[in-house]
Protein backbone atom coordinates (compact mmCIF):
# COMPACT_ATOMS: atom_id res chain seq x y z
CA UNK A 1 0.00 0.00 0.00
CA UNK A 2 1.11 3.45 -0.71
CA UNK A 3 2.02 6.51 1.52
CA UNK A 4 0.37 9.52 2.06
CA UNK A 5 3.03 12.19 1.23
CA UNK A 6 2.11 14.58 3.85
CA UNK A 7 5.36 17.26 3.18
CA UNK A 8 3.49 17.98 0.09
CA UNK A 9 0.39 18.47 1.24
CA UNK A 10 1.81 20.89 3.97
CA UNK A 11 3.48 22.36 1.34
CA UNK A 12 0.55 22.77 -0.84
CA UNK A 13 -1.28 23.96 2.20
CA UNK A 14 1.49 26.64 2.69
CA UNK A 15 1.36 28.03 -0.52
CA UNK A 16 -2.38 28.24 -0.61
CA UNK A 17 -2.16 29.95 3.20
CA UNK A 18 0.38 32.43 1.55
CA UNK A 19 -1.82 33.45 -1.96
CA UNK A 20 -4.59 34.24 0.12
CA UNK A 21 -2.45 36.20 2.84
CA UNK A 22 -1.25 38.26 -0.36
CA UNK A 23 -4.71 38.79 -1.91
CA UNK A 24 -6.37 39.94 1.43
CA UNK A 25 -3.31 42.20 1.69
CA UNK A 26 -3.69 43.31 -1.93
CA UNK A 27 -7.60 44.45 -1.58
CA UNK A 28 -6.88 46.55 1.36
CA UNK A 29 -4.45 48.10 -0.08
CA UNK A 30 -6.68 48.98 -2.92
CA UNK A 31 -9.76 49.25 -0.44
CA UNK A 32 -7.19 52.30 1.51
CA UNK A 33 -5.96 54.07 -2.06
CA UNK A 34 -9.34 54.40 -3.30
CA UNK A 35 -10.60 56.35 0.59
CA UNK A 36 -7.78 58.40 0.45
CA UNK A 37 -8.12 59.72 -2.44
CA UNK A 38 -11.70 60.18 -1.79
CA UNK A 39 -10.75 62.33 1.06
CA UNK A 40 -8.48 64.31 -0.83
CA UNK A 41 -10.28 65.07 -4.08
CA UNK A 42 -14.34 67.04 -3.46
CA UNK A 43 -17.11 65.45 -4.40
CA UNK A 44 -18.94 66.79 -7.26
CA UNK A 45 -22.32 66.78 -5.52
CA UNK A 46 -21.24 67.95 -2.46
CA UNK A 47 -21.86 72.07 -2.18
CA UNK A 48 -18.66 74.23 -1.58
CA UNK A 49 -19.17 75.65 1.97
CA UNK A 50 -21.13 79.17 1.92
CA UNK A 51 -19.25 81.86 4.19
CA UNK A 52 -21.11 83.76 6.95
CA UNK A 53 -22.07 87.62 6.27
CA UNK A 54 -22.82 89.30 9.12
Amino acid sequence: MARSNYSFQKRQKELARKKKKEEKRKNKLEKNSVISQGDQEPSQNEAPPEEERP
